[in-house]
């Protein structure tokens, strides 16, 4: 049988998991945190990942050590310490501060389909990667990144993209992504045998 279940995610041991909704296919690598995140079908993180805030789409590889939606402290107050929105921690007469979690909750880094973040990555909340995209491994992305396009370095600036505009233009109609389990498997020679024209002149329109 396949290790991966369409019905339940595969955790491994010593995650962390908060709010968070899994799709079919999905995995959680060993150590990892996620929080207040949507992880689409097929999509898995590896050891260690540190995910809050985001909303990932399907087939997206990230590796190991990476951050996706770092939290913010408070850096126009008088300090940026836990004491102010987790007061409740430090003093049994007061609350958290819910307002200022629900701002960070708000803001929600997206991840595309079929996207590849590298290890030890970092992703900035409200941070969008596009469909395709490559993200460096130890890059910092603090801007969005366009549809198959890599990006490298610290913070993180385009390098190339990995196809031509016309053959973007292409697998973004293709979108196949939203092809089911069995679709998939009846194609998946062809995923793996086809230079990227012979896939999309064969599947166009299929």
């Amino acid at each position: 049988m396949p290790r991966l279940s369409a019905h339940d995610p595969y955790i491994h041991p010593e995650c962390e998991i908060v709010e968070s909704t899994f799709g079919r296919y999905t995995e959680v690598g060993q150590g990892s945190r996620i929080q207040n995140v949507t992880m689409g079908d097929y999509s898995y993180c590896d050891r260690y990942a540190d995910i809050a805030n985001a909303e990932i789409g399907k087939f997206a590889n990230i590796a190991s050590f990476t951050r996706i939606g770092p939290t913010d402290h408070p850096m126009e107050q008088a300090s940026l310490h836990h004491f102010l929105y987790r007061s409740s921690d430090y003093w049994d007469d007061t609350t958290r501060d819910d307002a200022f979690f629900a701002r960070r909750h708000a803001r929600i880094a997206r991840i595309g389909h079929d996207t590849w973040i590298g290890h030890g990555a970092v992703i900035r909340p409200e941070v969008t990667i596009g469909h395709g995209a490559v993200v460096a491994s130890s890059a910092v992305v603090t801007r969005d990144v366009a549809p198959y396009e890599i990006v490298t370095g610290i913070p993180a600036r385009p390098m190339r993209m990995r196809f031509d505009a016309d053959v973007v233009e292409r697998l973004l109609a293709l979108a196949w992504w939203d092809w089911d389990h069995e679709t998939l498997r009846e194609r998946l020679d062809d995923f793996r045998a086809l230079e990227i024209r012979a896939f999309l002149d064969t599947y166009e329109g299929a």
